[in-house]
């Protein structure tokens, strides 16, 4: 779907600006924007001095080149918009979807149109309006990138025992992914906290002691040369937690270039075709119903992009098929 562009403004640092803050140089030099939304951008990593982002304490130097990344206006509202959606689960309380990959759940900068909460407003009519006008519906997120089940509720009722359950651990969230290398054991817990990356603000990085606490349990379900395929275990919901805690053990998810999988895949010495994606799907979800506290569980299918790429590499490195099979059985 169209998207409207991020605005960019830049600016040549002069000498007689040298030694000056940025933010008091940006409030100089950018008179239609306030110092409060300034304040913003810098902290959303918006603001970057030759390329990398900085406090807005640094003084700068003459010469230095100086640019602003202004997102679109969000909406007021979410407009419906009629894109298919697949329905795994639905009743007059609630609903679970199928999110592809590519899809972003709710606007955002860069993302108005093309959302999941569009999508949604279409099927469904109304939705839940805890969340507020811009993510009607919305309990929990899925990365763009990733695929899979994901909990929608249709009344405020309904979304107050969800938040609820989600914030005392209740529910069972599994996913599967394919990882590069391979892991130490069979099976393990991840126990990293999971905090924004101050020098790029598009990641989430595991390396600082503020970070919140994030758990993540996971087992592996086949090798195949220098990948892995493994089940995984949400025990806490934190922006980008399993790919950040696998990364961190050495071992990215295939096609998460962000987290360090390389751009292009190989497997020996046969280059793969591009997945165009994360290995990353959310195959289960587990939760007790809001209204009838019955448990229920709700299975995604494995895309078939992802079960075709999984089937390659295994030719590709000479694995008998039957393994390929067994491995995939319980997630188609």
């Amino acid at each position: 779907m169209p998207q409207t562009p991020d605005e960019f403004l830049t600016f040549t640092v002069e000498d007689e600006d040298a030694g000056v803050r940025l933010d008091r140089f940006l409030a100089n030099h950018t008179a239609d924007l306030s110092r409060t939304r300034l304040q913003a951008l810098i902290a959303e990593g918006r603001v970057r001095v030759n390329g990398i982002t900085t406090k807005p304490s640094h003084r700068l130097e003459s010469g230095q080149i100086v640019e602003i990344e202004i997102p679109p206006p969000q909406p007021v509202a979410v407009a419906p918009e009629a894109i298919p959606l697949d329905v795994l689960y639905e009743d007059e309380d609630l609903a679970v979807i199928n999110k592809p990959a590519g899809m972003v759940v709710h606007p955002g900068s860069g993302n108005v149109l093309g959302t999941l909460t569009a999508a949604l407003l279409d099927r469904f009519g109304t939705l839940s309006a805890v969340g507020g006008p811009l993510r009607p519906g919305i309990v929990h997120r899925l990365d763009k990138g990733t695929s899979g089940a994901l909990i929608v509720a249709r009344n405020d009722a309904a979304h107050r025992k969800l938040v609820e359950e989600f914030q005392e651990r209740e529910v069972q969230k599994i996913y599967v992914a394919l990882l590069h290398g391979k892991l130490q054991t069979t099976a393990g817990r991840i126990e990293l906290p999971v905090a924004r990356d101050l020098h790029r603000r598009m990641r989430m990085t595991t390396r600082r002691r503020e970070g919140r606490p994030a758990r993540t349990d996971w087992k592996t379900k086949l090798l195949l040369g220098s990948f892995t395929l493994v089940e995984a275990g949400l025990h806490t919901g934190r922006t980008h937690q399993l790919r950040v805690h696998f990364s961190a053990l050495g071992c990215p998810v295939v096609g998460d270039t962000l987290y360090g999988a390389p751009r292009e895949e190989r497997a020996g010495t046969i280059a793969l075709p591009e997945l165009g994606r994360n290995f990353l799907h959310a195959a289960r979800i587990r939760f007790v119903h809001p209204r009838t506290e019955r448990e229920i569980e709700v299975r995604a299918p494995l895309p078939p992009e992802l079960a075709t790429y999984l089937k390659n590499l295994g030719k590709a490195l000479n694995t008998p098929p039957a393994a390929i099979d067994a491995a995939l059985a319980e997630y188609l």
